[in-house]
């Protein structure tokens, strides 16, 4: 178990009370179909995608620990990865479920009664920086529900049968990001919800928003991108070149 986890009540305290402290979901279940291998192990720069993305929040001083969703063969790999590239924070490793809402959910119930707020980031996003979580984060606190997110570039139009029908007006769209920041409590009924409707969801907002919470938006970046295809690597070494050479 994680070791912030595992405190206990002073005795003193004689009602149970909710933490304060933030712990980063970061579901690592996926199947990696799109990319052909696994994607979390391939090398970005020389240090595997997983491990970018475990080392920004391990470093990110709002964050008091991690849990790593992850398929049960994958774990002595993935903690193996934690210990080599130096990831001091306590990391939890909780089992992935059937779909993502699934494998969310197990990580948020692996947290204890000292979390009151988790950020809930894509494995995959390892470009990801302290400032994005630290504002993420923050609006949570406030709010209780936050999440990145950027202006869409492209013009939209939907689409049926093949044909596009309707425009979109841009400014009333934004692609969100992750991390995705809840009160504990929140993201927790609304995932059970998710679940429970078969909502096939696409991210944790969507279950928020789904009980009638508004989410806040918060400033994300271009450069937060997901690994997906291996094209993305090639973007992704790109921006890390850019930044070492800013």
């Amino acid at each position: 178990m994680l070791d912030f986890l595992k405190k206990k009540p002073k005795p003193q305290d004689k009602q149970e009370t909710r933490g304060s402290q933030v712990c980063a979901i970061i579901p690592a279940a996926g199947s990696s179909r799109r990319m052909g291998s696994n994607k979390l192990l391939m090398e970005l720069c020389g240090q595997p995608v997983l491990c970018r993305t475990l080392r920004v929040f391990d470093a990110c001083d709002l964050i008091d620990g991690i849990v790593l969703v992850c398929r049960a063969g994958e774990r002595e790999t993935y903690a193996a990865l934690c210990a080599e590239w130096g990831i001091r924070k306590p990391v939890h490793m909780a089992e992935g479920g059937e779909t993502r809402e699934h494998s969310v959910l197990n990580g948020i119930l692996a947290c204890g009664k000292e979390v009151g707020y988790v950020a809930i980031h894509d494995a995959a996003r390892p470009l990801i920086t302290e400032d994005i979580i630290r504002e993420a984060v923050q609006q949570a606190m406030r709010d209780s529900a936050a999440a990145p997110a950027v202006a869409v570039k492209d013009s939209i139009q939907r689409v049926k049968k093949g044909k596009l029908t309707e425009n979109v007006v841009r400014e009333s769209i934004m692609a969100v990001q992750t991390p995705q920041c809840f009160d504990i409590d929140l993201i927790r009924a609304a995932l059970t919800k998710a679940i429970e409707d078969e909502a096939g969801l696409t991210d944790d907002c969507g279950a928020v928003t789904a009980l009638g919470q508004p989410v806040s938006m918060t400033a994300g970046s271009y450069e937060n991108i997901k690994i997906t295809t291996p094209e993305d690597i090639l973007i992704g070494e790109a921006i890390l070149k850019g930044r070492a050479q800013a």
